[in-house]
């Protein structure tokens, strides 16, 4: 760090994700001079602990960010495409959580362990977009393979935590568990159908094409952050009765060959990967072992013996946090370390 410290705004800052980025904030080694709390008027007046203190949330007006060096956003789409533009003109960078500007072009889409050098592209809008959750996991996975023997195809299904949602569908799954497991009445409010010792194979709304938005959303982030529009990308996407993590089957056909014992000495001591792989002994990764960490965790790697070059992995990760805050922090990082 230079040595210059920052302003940093959080937006959002009382939900679910706000407040995972109010502690990776805590965590970070980015030299604060003053932190603000951002929310909904409803919110305004509450307080919130950053380090020790007490801190007003103060309500999120177009005004908010005079002065401010860095703002992470996490209050929804619509919120950041009418105030982030303001933000930006008023010097601030934002880094945004929700799908806005995922693919604008001119708007830079990253992943810290992958694409660090595309955060330069800030200049642009004065924002930064923050990938999907369950893209975020994927690629930090895949991605040493891609950059050593190419990838021509990936099929990922996944397995996704309700705090993906948000604290309703978190409350749901508990209050239908609770409710099946002494015989009673439950309710169904978020999704359209239990997800009680459930799967359902419908995550954001369909499109025309017969895929879900989520599903779309993980074709087009993995090409734009790989700068690779030549990756085929298919995927199906399930939410599960999780609380937290997502858990990824992935299927990916390299270009140059690579046998799975390749894969795990590549993956091994990689940034932001730990390697969980002895199916002998039933070690493999598990939702809840990934819950409350920033690792993305990999293993049951193996051979795809269905086609030349195949590697089979299953990739899981805390959706709240690597998925979200997390790596909007260490966005945050690279941005005071380098470029303000």
């Amino acid at each position: 760090m230079s040595g210059k410290k920052f302003n940093i705004a959080i937006a959002g800052a009382t939900g679910a994700v706000g407040n995972q980025m109010i502690t990776c904030l805590e965590e970070s080694s980015i030299p604060l001079k003053s932190v603000r709390f951002l929310a909904s008027h409803r919110s305004a007046g509450s307080k919130l602990n950053f380090k020790g203190a007490s801190i007003d949330v103060e309500e999120l007006t177009e005004n908010s960010f005079k002065g401010v060096d860095i703002a992470l956003f996490s209050a929804g789409g619509g919120t950041s495409k009418k105030f982030a533009p303001f933000a930006a003109n008023d010097g601030c960078v934002v880094i945004d959580n929700s799908s806005a500007w995922r693919m604008d072009p001119d708007v830079p889409l990253v992943v810290p362990e992958v694409n660090p050098h595309a955060v330069a592209d800030y200049t642009n809008k004065g924002i930064i977009a923050n990938p999907n959750c369950s893209t975020i996991q994927m690629v930090v996975a895949i991605n040493p393979v891609y950059r050593k023997c190419g990838i021509r195809r990936i099929v990922v299904s996944t397995y996704q935590a309700v705090s993906g949602t948000g604290k309703k569908a978190i409350d749901e799954l508990f209050d239908q568990t609770r409710s099946m497991i002494n015989f009673a009445d439950y309710e169904i409010n978020v999704y359209p159908h239990r997800i009680a010792f459930n799967c359902l194979p419908h995550i954001d709304v369909f499109l025309e094409n017969g895929y879900t938005k989520e599903e779309m959303k993980m074709v087009n982030e993995t090409r734009k952050i790989f700068e690779d529009d030549s990756i085929g990308v298919t995927a199906t996407t399930v939410r599960v009765p999780v609380f937290y993590s997502h858990s990824e089957s992935v299927n990916i056909e390299t270009k140059e060959h690579i046998s799975a014992d390749e894969v795990k000495s590549l993956l091994e001591n990689k940034p932001g990967i730990k390697v969980v792989d002895d199916p002998a002994n039933n070690i493999y990764p598990l939702a809840i072992d990934a819950a409350g960490q920033d690792l993305t965790l990999v293993g049951r790697i193996r051979n795809d013996e269905s086609i030349p070059n195949g590697i089979n992995m299953w990739i899981v990760a805390d959706n709240i946090r690597k998925g979200a805050a997390t790596n909007t922090v260490q966005i945050a990082e690279i941005l005071a370390d380098k470029y303000l």
